[in-house]
């Protein structure tokens, strides 16, 4: 049985107490560790302005200095704190990351939950994913923000488009292998509406795959950002982000490589505690997994 037959009774039951969680990070360390760097990177990109200082703040006489103790990061070439940019950075690439993943799984399981259980729909919107999916996302965000000017909107946009096609496919591979259960066809013989068999009993079974491939989706738009950042067609050149702090240093990595060094750190960093996350909670919800423990 695979990941995406897997039924109802393999999701986790009950309530999640204190006491449980010494188990949990023993049984799935991979949870543990990627949730906690992940809550730990958004704990801190959201209290930056509490302790970090002015990305925004030019010093032309401190241009390119090294970490100290008072500049921890040392500057970049206009004499911005590097260590502020950092921070302020990871706000951009784990908001797009973030709003990526959630609005590609709400628009994919709609999307998938359609095609894999109304029948006459299937061709044509699978079809129409195909198409999508030939579509790169470099392309797509340069034609958008040629229209309509950069901006993190319009950047989230162009990155979640691209990821649609993945998570329906998914989604969809899950309902087919669900909708010919006997539960569900006892359901709809018993007379049970359209929405009440989907909400009860497909949706259920789509919840732990589609986990597993937001984190992926997260992981990839954080990295998609930071491309599109590094090559000019991302947020704002004003708006700090790991990817643009990167391609404004790229000149001076001999002279100060701590400007590169240090968004390039906690870019890596975040993609792993995504992807880690990611591979935890696929092997928590893999039955096959659950009955070799």
């Amino acid at each position: 049985m695979t990941l995406l037959s897997a039924p109802i009774e393999y999701l986790p039951t009950g309530r999640l107490r204190v006491a449980d969680l010494p188990r949990l990070a023993r049984r799935h360390p991979l949870v543990v560790i990627g949730g906690g760097l992940l809550a730990l990177l958004i704990i801190l990109a959201l209290g930056g302005p509490l302790y970090a200082g002015d990305p925004l703040n030019m010093d032309p006489f401190k241009r390119l200095q090294p970490p100290s103790a008072e500049i921890w990061f040392g500057t970049d070439n206009l004499g911005r704190d590097v260590f502020a940019r950092t921070v302020f950075g990871a706000r951009i690439s784990l908001m797009v990351g973030l709003t990526s993943a959630a609005g590609a799984a709400v628009g994919g399981l709609l999307i998938g939950v359609i095609a894999g259980y109304v029948r006459s729909f299937d061709n044509v919107i699978m079809r129409l994913m195909d198409g999508l999916m030939s579509i790169p996302t470099i392309l797509l965000a340069i034609a958008l923000i040629s229209l309509t000017g950069p901006g993190i909107g319009i950047l989230i946009v162009a990155v979640t488009i691209p990821q649609l096609p993945s998570v329906a496919r998914l989604v969809r591979s899950a309902v087919l292998s669900v909708r010919e259960r006997a539960y569900v066809e006892a359901a709809v013989c018993g007379g049970a509406r359209l929405p009440k068999v989907l909400w009860r009993h497909i949706l259920p079974s789509t919840i732990p795959p589609l986990m597993v491939q937001s984190a992926i989706v997260c992981a990839d738009a954080i990295l998609t950002e930071a491309g599109l950042s590094f090559l000019g067609v991302g947020v704002p050149p004003e708006i700090p982000s790991w990817g643009n702090m990167i391609a404004s240093s790229r000149l001076y990595l001999a002279i100060a490589p701590s400007t590169i060094f240090a968004p390039g750190i906690c870019l890596a960093v975040t993609v792993l505690a995504v992807n880690l996350l990611g591979d935890g909670l696929r092997d928590m919800f893999d039955p096959r997994t659950k009955r070799r423990r």
